[in-house]
Protein backbone atom coordinates (compact mmCIF):
# COMPACT_ATOMS: atom_id res chain seq x y z
CA UNK A 1 0.00 0.00 0.00
CA UNK A 2 2.52 2.77 0.88
CA UNK A 3 6.34 3.08 -0.37
CA UNK A 4 7.84 3.54 3.15
CA UNK A 5 11.70 5.00 3.29
CA UNK A 6 13.45 5.46 6.76
CA UNK A 7 16.04 7.32 7.27
CA UNK A 8 19.42 7.20 9.86
CA UNK A 9 21.28 10.80 9.69
CA UNK A 10 24.94 10.71 9.96
CA UNK A 11 26.65 11.61 12.91
CA UNK A 12 28.76 14.44 13.74
CA UNK A 13 32.69 12.83 14.47
CA UNK A 14 32.49 11.31 18.03
CA UNK A 15 33.95 8.93 19.97
CA UNK A 16 32.00 6.13 19.33
CA UNK A 17 31.86 7.19 15.78
CA UNK A 18 35.71 5.39 15.11
CA UNK A 19 35.80 7.96 12.01
CA UNK A 20 39.64 7.95 12.34
CA UNK A 21 39.92 4.38 12.50
CA UNK A 22 36.99 2.76 10.27
CA UNK A 23 39.57 3.27 6.76
CA UNK A 24 41.97 0.67 8.53
CA UNK A 25 39.40 -1.84 8.74
CA UNK A 26 37.75 -1.81 5.54
CA UNK A 27 34.47 -0.48 6.83
CA UNK A 28 31.95 2.90 6.93
CA UNK A 29 30.53 3.01 10.01
CA UNK A 30 30.96 1.23 13.39
CA UNK A 31 27.71 -0.54 13.69
CA UNK A 32 23.73 0.01 12.66
CA UNK A 33 21.29 1.69 15.04
CA UNK A 34 18.85 -1.12 16.04
CA UNK A 35 15.57 1.36 14.96
CA UNK A 36 16.14 0.70 10.93
CA UNK A 37 16.09 -3.07 11.24
CA UNK A 38 13.25 -2.91 14.05
CA UNK A 39 11.14 -0.71 12.02
CA UNK A 40 11.15 -2.40 9.08
CA UNK A 41 10.30 -5.86 10.15
CA UNK A 42 7.36 -3.80 12.54
CA UNK A 43 5.84 -2.71 8.83
CA UNK A 44 2.87 -4.78 7.77
CA UNK A 45 3.56 -6.45 4.45
CA UNK A 46 1.25 -4.81 2.45
CA UNK A 47 4.08 -1.94 2.55
CA UNK A 48 7.47 -1.72 1.19
CA UNK A 49 10.33 -0.42 2.84
CA UNK A 50 13.39 0.80 2.07
CA UNK A 51 16.24 1.59 4.92
CA UNK A 52 18.68 4.28 4.62
CA UNK A 53 21.77 4.94 6.89
CA UNK A 54 23.38 8.00 5.82
CA UNK A 55 26.23 6.43 7.89
CA UNK A 56 27.32 4.59 5.35
CA UNK A 57 25.47 5.86 1.86
CA UNK A 58 24.17 8.82 0.54
CA UNK A 59 20.70 9.61 0.43
CA UNK A 60 19.24 9.49 -2.91
CA UNK A 61 17.08 12.50 -2.75
CA UNK A 62 15.15 11.79 -5.99
CA UNK A 63 14.20 8.43 -4.49
CA UNK A 64 13.19 9.68 -1.60
CA UNK A 65 10.75 12.38 -3.03
CA UNK A 66 9.15 9.48 -4.93
CA UNK A 67 7.86 7.76 -1.28
CA UNK A 68 4.37 8.08 0.19
CA UNK A 69 5.85 8.33 3.59
CA UNK A 70 9.27 9.39 4.63
CA UNK A 71 10.78 8.15 8.29
CA UNK A 72 13.75 10.38 10.23
CA UNK A 73 15.13 8.77 13.31
CA UNK A 74 17.47 9.98 15.51
CA UNK A 75 19.55 10.84 18.67
CA UNK A 76 20.71 14.17 20.20
CA UNK A 77 24.13 14.38 18.70
CA UNK A 78 22.42 14.08 15.20
CA UNK A 79 19.94 16.30 15.49
CA UNK A 80 21.15 18.93 13.46
CA UNK A 81 21.78 16.77 10.36
CA UNK A 82 17.76 15.55 11.03
CA UNK A 83 16.92 19.34 10.86
CA UNK A 84 18.96 19.44 7.20
CA UNK A 85 17.50 16.49 6.13
CA UNK A 86 14.20 17.32 7.27
CA UNK A 87 14.12 20.55 5.59
CA UNK A 88 15.33 19.56 2.33
CA UNK A 89 12.15 16.56 2.30
CA UNK A 90 9.37 19.05 3.11
CA UNK A 91 11.06 21.31 0.27
CA UNK A 92 10.63 18.42 -1.75
CA UNK A 93 6.90 17.91 -0.59
CA UNK A 94 7.67 14.51 1.44
CA UNK A 95 4.71 13.73 3.77
CA UNK A 96 7.78 13.28 6.65
CA UNK A 97 7.27 11.12 10.13
CA UNK A 98 9.99 11.46 13.19
CA UNK A 99 11.06 9.44 15.88
CA UNK A 100 13.53 8.66 17.41
CA UNK A 101 15.31 9.66 21.29
CA UNK A 102 16.06 13.25 20.21
CA UNK A 103 12.48 14.08 19.41
CA UNK A 104 11.49 11.73 22.26
CA UNK A 105 12.80 14.53 24.57
CA UNK A 106 12.91 18.01 22.91
CA UNK A 107 9.02 17.18 21.48
CA UNK A 108 8.36 20.53 19.54
CA UNK A 109 12.31 20.96 17.56
CA UNK A 110 10.92 19.88 14.65
CA UNK A 111 7.49 21.30 15.09
CA UNK A 112 6.01 23.04 11.32
CA UNK A 113 8.04 20.42 9.51
CA UNK A 114 7.10 16.80 11.03
CA UNK A 115 3.68 15.56 9.89
CA UNK A 116 3.85 13.14 12.22
CA UNK A 117 6.20 12.60 15.75
CA UNK A 118 6.44 8.99 17.82
CA UNK A 119 7.62 9.59 21.24
CA UNK A 120 9.35 6.93 23.06
CA UNK A 121 9.23 3.45 22.23
CA UNK A 122 6.93 2.92 18.41
CA UNK A 123 6.32 -1.28 18.32
CA UNK A 124 2.96 -0.30 18.71
CA UNK A 125 2.28 3.21 17.64
CA UNK A 126 4.14 2.56 13.98
CA UNK A 127 1.42 -0.21 12.97
CA UNK A 128 -0.79 1.91 14.66
CA UNK A 129 0.06 4.61 12.82
CA UNK A 130 0.01 3.00 9.47
CA UNK A 131 -3.30 1.51 9.63
CA UNK A 132 -4.65 5.03 10.51
CA UNK A 133 -2.59 6.32 7.69
CA UNK A 134 -4.13 3.91 5.07
CA UNK A 135 -7.58 5.20 6.42
CA UNK A 136 -6.69 8.89 6.31
CA UNK A 137 -7.25 9.12 9.86
CA UNK A 138 -3.60 9.26 11.30
CA UNK A 139 -2.81 11.71 13.99
CA UNK A 140 0.61 14.38 14.66
CA UNK A 141 1.18 12.65 17.96
CA UNK A 142 1.79 9.23 18.74
CA UNK A 143 2.65 7.96 22.51
CA UNK A 144 1.95 4.05 23.60
CA UNK A 145 -0.05 4.05 26.63
CA UNK A 146 2.51 1.11 27.88
CA UNK A 147 5.68 0.09 27.43
CA UNK A 148 6.46 -2.28 25.02
CA UNK A 149 6.40 -6.36 26.02
CA UNK A 150 9.85 -7.62 24.61
CA UNK A 151 8.28 -10.78 24.10
CA UNK A 152 6.24 -9.80 21.66
CA UNK A 153 9.09 -7.83 19.36
CA UNK A 154 10.12 -9.51 15.97
CA UNK A 155 13.31 -10.62 14.93
CA UNK A 156 15.05 -7.40 13.28
CA UNK A 157 15.22 -7.21 9.61
CA UNK A 158 18.93 -6.99 9.13
CA UNK A 159 18.85 -8.75 5.72
CA UNK A 160 17.68 -5.54 4.35
CA UNK A 161 20.76 -3.66 5.72
CA UNK A 162 24.60 -3.71 3.99
CA UNK A 163 25.90 -5.34 6.90
CA UNK A 164 29.16 -6.01 5.37
CA UNK A 165 29.72 -2.29 5.83
CA UNK A 166 29.82 -1.98 9.35
CA UNK A 167 32.50 -3.19 11.75
CA UNK A 168 30.04 -4.26 13.97
CA UNK A 169 26.66 -5.69 14.55
CA UNK A 170 24.30 -4.90 17.00
CA UNK A 171 21.38 -6.14 18.62
CA UNK A 172 19.10 -5.69 21.73
CA UNK A 173 17.92 -8.04 24.71
CA UNK A 174 16.15 -5.97 27.05
CA UNK A 175 15.18 -2.32 27.37
CA UNK A 176 14.82 -0.55 30.89
CA UNK A 177 17.30 0.29 33.98
CA UNK A 178 15.87 -0.09 37.59
CA UNK A 179 18.44 3.05 38.45
CA UNK A 180 17.92 6.69 38.93
CA UNK A 181 20.74 8.56 37.74
CA UNK A 182 19.83 12.11 37.35
CA UNK A 183 21.06 12.85 34.56
CA UNK A 184 19.99 9.94 32.57
CA UNK A 185 17.16 9.73 29.91
CA UNK A 186 17.35 6.27 29.67
CA UNK A 187 15.04 5.78 32.16
CA UNK A 188 12.56 8.63 30.61
CA UNK A 189 12.46 6.70 27.41
CA UNK A 190 12.76 3.27 28.66
CA UNK A 191 11.41 3.15 32.07
CA UNK A 192 12.88 1.82 35.33
CA UNK A 193 11.30 -1.70 35.14
CA UNK A 194 13.81 -3.71 32.67
CA UNK A 195 11.83 -5.88 30.28
CA UNK A 196 13.37 -8.67 28.40
CA UNK A 197 12.95 -10.85 25.45
CA UNK A 198 12.62 -14.34 25.83
CA UNK A 199 15.80 -16.83 25.13
CA UNK A 200 14.31 -18.14 21.82
CA UNK A 201 14.25 -14.57 20.55
CA UNK A 202 17.68 -14.21 21.32
CA UNK A 203 18.69 -16.95 19.84
CA UNK A 204 16.56 -16.12 16.81
CA UNK A 205 18.51 -12.70 16.54
CA UNK A 206 21.89 -14.65 16.79
CA UNK A 207 20.91 -16.66 13.67
CA UNK A 208 19.60 -13.85 11.83
CA UNK A 209 23.00 -11.69 12.86
CA UNK A 210 25.25 -14.76 11.90
CA UNK A 211 23.39 -15.17 8.38
CA UNK A 212 24.25 -11.51 7.83
CA UNK A 213 27.92 -12.59 7.80
CA UNK A 214 28.49 -9.98 11.28
CA UNK A 215 31.18 -12.04 13.56
CA UNK A 216 31.74 -9.41 16.58
CA UNK A 217 28.00 -8.13 17.73
CA UNK A 218 27.06 -5.24 20.39
CA UNK A 219 24.69 -6.27 22.83
CA UNK A 220 23.39 -2.17 22.69
CA UNK A 221 20.74 -2.48 25.86
CA UNK A 222 21.51 -0.07 28.28
CA UNK A 223 22.10 -1.74 31.13
CA UNK A 224 22.03 -5.87 30.09
CA UNK A 225 21.93 -6.36 33.47
CA UNK A 226 19.31 -4.71 35.13
CA UNK A 227 16.75 -7.73 35.85
CA UNK A 228 19.92 -10.31 37.31
CA UNK A 229 17.36 -13.67 37.50
CA UNK A 230 16.12 -12.73 33.79
CA UNK A 231 19.36 -12.26 32.33
CA UNK A 232 21.25 -15.21 33.75
CA UNK A 233 18.05 -17.46 32.38
CA UNK A 234 18.70 -15.96 28.73
CA UNK A 235 22.29 -16.35 29.00
CA UNK A 236 22.53 -20.17 29.79
CA UNK A 237 21.04 -20.18 26.35
CA UNK A 238 22.96 -18.12 24.91
CA UNK A 239 26.03 -20.50 26.51
CA UNK A 240 24.01 -23.63 24.67
CA UNK A 241 23.73 -21.97 21.78
CA UNK A 242 27.40 -20.97 21.74
CA UNK A 243 28.84 -24.32 22.68
CA UNK A 244 26.64 -25.97 19.71
CA UNK A 245 27.92 -23.69 17.11
CA UNK A 246 31.47 -23.04 18.12
CA UNK A 247 31.57 -20.19 19.46
CA UNK A 248 30.74 -17.98 16.28
CA UNK A 249 29.70 -14.41 18.09
CA UNK A 250 32.03 -12.51 20.06
CA UNK A 251 30.05 -9.85 22.33
CA UNK A 252 30.40 -7.02 24.13
CA UNK A 253 27.90 -4.55 26.01
CA UNK A 254 27.08 -2.37 28.24
CA UNK A 255 26.25 -3.10 32.11
CA UNK A 256 26.12 -1.12 35.20
CA UNK A 257 29.49 -1.71 37.89
CA UNK A 258 27.32 -4.14 40.55
CA UNK A 259 28.42 -6.85 37.74
CA UNK A 260 31.46 -7.08 40.32
CA UNK A 261 29.50 -7.99 42.62
CA UNK A 262 27.67 -10.92 40.92
CA UNK A 263 30.44 -13.85 40.48
CA UNK A 264 27.60 -15.90 38.55
CA UNK A 265 27.21 -13.38 36.40
CA UNK A 266 30.20 -12.79 35.18
CA UNK A 267 31.09 -16.54 34.92
CA UNK A 268 27.78 -16.71 32.27
CA UNK A 269 28.69 -13.88 30.43
CA UNK A 270 32.49 -14.94 29.60
CA UNK A 271 30.72 -18.41 28.86
CA UNK A 272 28.73 -16.92 26.56
CA UNK A 273 31.82 -15.24 24.99
CA UNK A 274 31.57 -11.69 25.94
CA UNK A 275 34.68 -10.38 25.71
CA UNK A 276 34.17 -6.34 27.01
CA UNK A 277 31.60 -4.42 28.97
CA UNK A 278 31.07 -0.67 28.98
CA UNK A 279 30.72 0.91 32.28
CA UNK A 280 29.08 4.21 33.26
CA UNK A 281 31.60 5.06 36.21
CA UNK A 282 31.15 8.67 35.58
CA UNK A 283 33.38 10.04 38.49
CA UNK A 284 35.82 8.92 40.91
CA UNK A 285 34.32 11.22 43.02
CA UNK A 286 31.86 9.37 45.86
CA UNK A 287 29.99 12.84 46.41
CA UNK A 288 29.21 13.31 42.48
CA UNK A 289 27.80 10.01 42.77
CA UNK A 290 25.21 10.96 45.66
CA UNK A 291 24.51 14.14 44.28
CA UNK A 292 23.70 12.77 40.79
CA UNK A 293 21.80 9.57 42.42
CA UNK A 294 24.19 6.68 41.16
CA UNK A 295 23.86 4.84 44.43
CA UNK A 296 24.86 1.99 42.54
CA UNK A 297 28.54 3.18 42.27
CA UNK A 298 28.64 3.53 45.95
CA UNK A 299 27.46 0.17 47.06
CA UNK A 300 29.47 -1.72 49.64
CA UNK A 301 31.64 -4.14 48.30
CA UNK A 302 35.43 -2.77 47.61
CA UNK A 303 35.98 0.64 46.28
CA UNK A 304 35.51 1.24 42.11
CA UNK A 305 39.12 0.44 41.38
CA UNK A 306 38.87 -2.59 43.12
CA UNK A 307 35.32 -3.59 41.04
CA UNK A 308 36.50 -2.77 37.18
CA UNK A 309 39.74 -4.99 38.20
CA UNK A 310 37.57 -7.94 39.39
CA UNK A 311 35.69 -7.71 36.00
CA UNK A 312 38.88 -7.90 33.95
CA UNK A 313 39.89 -10.52 36.00
CA UNK A 314 36.87 -12.54 35.38
CA UNK A 315 37.33 -12.16 31.62
CA UNK A 316 35.88 -8.75 30.61
CA UNK A 317 37.53 -5.56 29.29
CA UNK A 318 36.12 -2.82 30.53
CA UNK A 319 35.83 0.60 29.00
CA UNK A 320 34.04 2.90 30.59
CA UNK A 321 31.78 6.40 30.37
CA UNK A 322 33.53 9.33 32.62
CA UNK A 323 31.71 12.76 33.61
CA UNK A 324 32.70 16.07 34.50
CA UNK A 325 30.94 19.15 35.71
CA UNK A 326 29.40 17.50 38.71
CA UNK A 327 28.37 20.19 41.28
CA UNK A 328 30.56 18.94 43.66
CA UNK A 329 33.04 18.89 40.77
CA UNK A 330 35.88 21.64 41.02
CA UNK A 331 39.01 22.11 38.89
CA UNK A 332 40.95 19.37 40.69
CA UNK A 333 38.74 16.96 39.34
CA UNK A 334 41.10 17.09 35.71
CA UNK A 335 43.67 14.74 37.17
CA UNK A 336 41.97 13.00 39.58
CA UNK A 337 39.49 11.69 36.63
CA UNK A 338 43.31 10.77 34.63
CA UNK A 339 44.66 9.43 37.95
CA UNK A 340 41.31 7.41 37.81
CA UNK A 341 41.82 5.51 34.81
CA UNK A 342 45.27 4.91 35.27
CA UNK A 343 44.67 3.18 37.92
CA UNK A 344 41.70 1.59 36.48
CA UNK A 345 43.68 -0.03 33.29
CA UNK A 346 40.90 0.70 31.75
CA UNK A 347 42.27 1.51 27.52
CA UNK A 348 38.97 3.86 26.67
CA UNK A 349 37.13 6.30 28.87
CA UNK A 350 34.36 8.14 26.73
CA UNK A 351 35.30 11.16 28.56
CA UNK A 352 32.39 14.21 28.76
CA UNK A 353 31.50 17.24 30.16
CA UNK A 354 27.99 17.04 32.32
CA UNK A 355 24.71 17.68 30.00
CA UNK A 356 21.62 17.96 30.78
CA UNK A 357 19.07 16.37 28.51
CA UNK A 358 15.29 17.58 28.15
CA UNK A 359 12.89 16.02 31.01
CA UNK A 360 15.70 14.42 32.75
CA UNK A 361 15.51 15.41 36.53
CA UNK A 362 18.62 17.23 36.00
CA UNK A 363 17.37 19.70 33.42
CA UNK A 364 14.06 20.30 35.78
CA UNK A 365 16.54 20.90 38.72
CA UNK A 366 18.96 23.34 36.53
CA UNK A 367 16.55 25.30 34.53
CA UNK A 368 14.42 25.93 37.84
CA UNK A 369 17.65 26.94 39.12
CA UNK A 370 18.71 29.34 36.09
CA UNK A 371 22.11 27.50 34.92
CA UNK A 372 21.56 26.49 31.42
CA UNK A 373 22.57 27.37 28.88
CA UNK A 374 19.22 27.41 26.08
CA UNK A 375 21.16 27.88 22.66
CA UNK A 376 20.50 24.86 20.67
CA UNK A 377 24.71 24.70 20.33
CA UNK A 378 26.00 25.89 23.19
CA UNK A 379 29.43 27.94 22.89
CA UNK A 380 30.91 25.97 25.79
CA UNK A 381 30.25 22.52 23.82
CA UNK A 382 27.12 21.76 27.16
CA UNK A 383 24.10 23.57 28.06
CA UNK A 384 25.32 22.79 31.98
CA UNK A 385 26.52 25.85 33.71
CA UNK A 386 28.71 24.82 36.51
CA UNK A 387 28.84 25.28 39.91
CA UNK A 388 32.11 25.61 41.19
CA UNK A 389 34.18 26.86 38.35
CA UNK A 390 33.47 28.79 35.08
CA UNK A 391 32.53 27.40 32.26
CA UNK A 392 35.86 28.27 30.68
CA UNK A 393 37.92 26.39 33.53
CA UNK A 394 35.24 23.46 32.67
CA UNK A 395 35.78 23.39 28.87
CA UNK A 396 39.49 23.99 29.28
CA UNK A 397 40.28 20.74 31.40
CA UNK A 398 37.95 18.39 29.91
CA UNK A 399 39.81 19.06 26.49
CA UNK A 400 43.09 18.79 28.78
CA UNK A 401 42.13 15.44 30.39
CA UNK A 402 41.26 14.25 26.85
CA UNK A 403 44.68 14.86 25.58
CA UNK A 404 46.31 13.60 28.86
CA UNK A 405 44.57 10.33 27.94
CA UNK A 406 45.12 9.85 25.11
CA UNK A 407 48.82 10.69 24.97
CA UNK A 408 50.83 7.53 23.81
CA UNK A 409 52.56 7.13 27.10
CA UNK A 410 49.70 7.93 29.12
CA UNK A 411 47.76 5.19 26.77
CA UNK A 412 50.07 2.57 26.90
CA UNK A 413 51.43 2.92 30.49
CA UNK A 414 47.47 1.43 31.21
CA UNK A 415 46.56 -0.69 28.40
CA UNK A 416 49.57 -2.69 28.55
CA UNK A 417 49.35 -2.99 32.36
CA UNK A 418 46.05 -4.58 31.74
CA UNK A 419 47.05 -6.48 28.07
CA UNK A 420 50.53 -7.46 29.38
CA UNK A 421 49.43 -9.69 32.51
CA UNK A 422 50.51 -13.27 31.04
CA UNK A 423 47.23 -14.46 32.53
CA UNK A 424 45.35 -11.79 30.37
CA UNK A 425 42.53 -13.17 28.06
CA UNK A 426 38.81 -12.61 27.53
CA UNK A 427 35.46 -14.22 26.86
CA UNK A 428 35.48 -17.98 26.52
CA UNK A 429 39.24 -17.90 26.00
CA UNK A 430 39.25 -17.39 29.55
CA UNK A 431 37.76 -19.98 30.55
CA UNK A 432 39.12 -22.72 28.09
CA UNK A 433 42.35 -22.74 26.16
CA UNK A 434 41.28 -21.84 22.22
CA UNK A 435 42.97 -24.97 20.52
CA UNK A 436 40.15 -27.05 22.76
CA UNK A 437 37.12 -24.83 21.61
CA UNK A 438 36.52 -25.91 18.61
CA UNK A 439 37.19 -26.55 14.97
CA UNK A 440 35.26 -23.13 14.16
CA UNK A 441 37.69 -21.79 16.47
CA UNK A 442 40.42 -22.44 14.86
CA UNK A 443 39.73 -21.27 11.62
CA UNK A 444 38.68 -17.64 13.21
CA UNK A 445 41.80 -17.32 14.85
CA UNK A 446 44.21 -18.41 11.66
CA UNK A 447 41.66 -15.37 9.92
CA UNK A 448 42.26 -12.96 13.15
CA UNK A 449 46.49 -13.74 12.14
CA UNK A 450 45.92 -12.18 8.76
CA UNK A 451 43.21 -9.81 10.20
CA UNK A 452 46.25 -8.75 12.75
CA UNK A 453 48.91 -8.45 10.25
CA UNK A 454 46.29 -6.41 7.72
CA UNK A 455 45.15 -3.82 10.50
CA UNK A 456 49.15 -3.24 11.41
CA UNK A 457 50.32 -2.83 8.07
CA UNK A 458 47.39 -0.24 7.43
CA UNK A 459 48.72 1.66 10.77
CA UNK A 460 52.14 1.76 9.81
CA UNK A 461 51.58 3.01 5.65
CA UNK A 462 48.65 5.82 6.68
CA UNK A 463 49.43 7.11 9.98
CA UNK A 464 51.09 10.32 9.23
CA UNK A 465 52.67 10.51 12.49
CA UNK A 466 56.23 8.47 12.05
CA UNK A 467 56.75 9.15 16.14
CA UNK A 468 52.96 7.49 16.65
CA UNK A 469 54.15 5.23 14.39
CA UNK A 470 57.26 3.87 16.15
CA UNK A 471 55.09 3.78 19.82
CA UNK A 472 53.18 1.30 17.96
CA UNK A 473 55.83 -0.99 16.62
CA UNK A 474 57.92 -0.46 20.02
CA UNK A 475 54.31 -2.00 21.99
CA UNK A 476 53.69 -4.66 19.39
CA UNK A 477 57.18 -6.28 19.90
CA UNK A 478 56.21 -6.39 24.08
CA UNK A 479 52.99 -7.78 23.80
CA UNK A 480 54.35 -10.67 21.18
CA UNK A 481 56.66 -11.25 23.57
CA UNK A 482 54.07 -12.15 25.88
CA UNK A 483 51.06 -12.88 24.41
CA UNK A 484 50.56 -14.99 20.96
CA UNK A 485 46.96 -16.29 20.37
CA UNK A 486 46.36 -14.20 17.35
CA UNK A 487 42.42 -13.56 18.25
CA UNK A 488 44.48 -11.39 20.88
CA UNK A 489 47.10 -9.78 19.08
CA UNK A 490 44.12 -8.74 16.42
CA UNK A 491 42.20 -7.12 19.80
CA UNK A 492 45.44 -5.43 20.81
CA UNK A 493 45.95 -3.69 16.92
CA UNK A 494 42.61 -3.14 17.01
CA UNK A 495 43.28 -0.66 20.18
CA UNK A 496 45.89 0.58 18.34
CA UNK A 497 43.38 1.74 15.60
CA UNK A 498 41.21 3.21 18.29
CA UNK A 499 44.13 4.96 19.79
CA UNK A 500 44.55 6.81 17.11
CA UNK A 501 40.88 7.69 16.46
CA UNK A 502 40.18 9.39 19.82
CA UNK A 503 44.01 11.16 20.02
CA UNK A 504 43.85 12.29 16.52
CA UNK A 505 39.52 13.11 17.46
CA UNK A 506 41.20 15.23 20.84
CA UNK A 507 43.79 17.18 18.69
CA UNK A 508 40.97 18.47 16.32
CA UNK A 509 38.73 19.40 18.87
CA UNK A 510 41.74 21.20 20.40
CA UNK A 511 42.46 22.88 17.78
CA UNK A 512 38.76 23.34 16.92
CA UNK A 513 39.66 21.64 13.37
CA UNK A 514 36.03 19.55 14.30
CA UNK A 515 33.69 20.64 15.71
CA UNK A 516 33.19 20.55 19.71
CA UNK A 517 31.41 17.18 20.67
CA UNK A 518 31.02 16.97 24.20
CA UNK A 519 31.13 13.10 25.32
CA UNK A 520 33.34 12.62 22.04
Amino acid sequence: MADIVIINPRFEKSYWGMEHALPFLGKSSNLPVASLPLLAALTPAEHSVTLIDESIEEIDWDRVARADIVGVTGMSVQRFRMMEIIRELKERGCFVVVGGPWVTVQEDYFEGLADVIFIGEADESWPRFLGEWKQGLHQYRYEQAEKTDMTKVPTPRFDMLKMGRYAFGSLQFSRGCPFQCEFCDIIVTFGRRPRIKTAAQVIAEFEAMYASGQRIVFVVDDNLIGNKKAIKEVLREVVAWQERKGYPLSLFTEASIDLADDPELLDLMTRANFVATFIGIESPSEEAHREAKKFQNVRAGGTLIEKVHRIQEAGLEVWCGMIMGFDSDDATIFDRQIEFIQACRIPFAMTGMLSAIPKTPLHDRLAAEGRLDLGDRPEFGTNVIPLQMTREELLDGYLRVIGDLYDPELYFERTDALFLDPAFDFGITKRKPWWRISLRWWQMEAAHAAMAAGLFGRLMAHVPDAGLRAVYRRHLGRFLKVHRRPGLVFTYVFHMAMHFHVWKLGKEMATRESQLVNSF
